[in-house]
């Protein structure tokens, strides 16, 4: 058994560690490893998101509509909401996301840049809920990219 990995390997420390060369995120959708058009990194994604709820939450909510912080919330997530459906149903990104040079386009399509409207509103309701979005798969998509078929790049 000397040379093999252990049956243990490939559920403990994952399929990486069993040996499986599984490329780079976005290798196997045909996009480039690294610049523009690539898999946007999560450091990138995370800072868009944490931009458009602070803007949602902080000048929206309490803001505009003076909401104390029971309410705030709940403001600010529908605003979150209409933010993601009208921005990046038409210009392909929210405020965050243009600030950290990242956008939505579509996987398997011979326009990438023109959206779906619907997958665009499937995409923010998943996105909202929050649990499809911290499930991943080895191209960088959460659940709610997977089922709209979009998939976050580098701008």
């Amino acid at each position: 058994m000397s040379g093999q990995p252990r049956w243990t390997q490939t559920w403990i420390g994952g399929v990486r560690a069993a040996g499986a060369d599984l490329g780079y995120p976005g290798e196997r959708l045909g996009l480039p490893e690294h610049g523009r058009g690539s898999v946007a990194g999560f450091g990138r994604r995370f800072g868009a998101l944490l931009v458009d709820w602070l803007i949602c939450v902080w000048a929206i909510a309490r803001g505009l509509f003076g909401a104390d912080t029971a309410s705030a919330s709940w403001i600010g997530l529908a605003a979150f909401a209409v933010e993601n459906i009208l921005l990046v149903g038409t210009v392909g990104a929210t405020l965050g996301m243009r600030l950290f040079g990242v956008r939505v386009a579509m996987v398997r399509s011979d326009r990438p840049y023109v959206l779906n409207f619907l997958a665009i509103v499937l995409r923010t309701v998943l996105l909202c809920l929050a649990v499809p979005a911290i499930i991943w798969d080895r191209d960088q998509r959460g659940i709610h990219d997977r089922v709209a078929g979009t998939i976050v790049l580098r701008s």
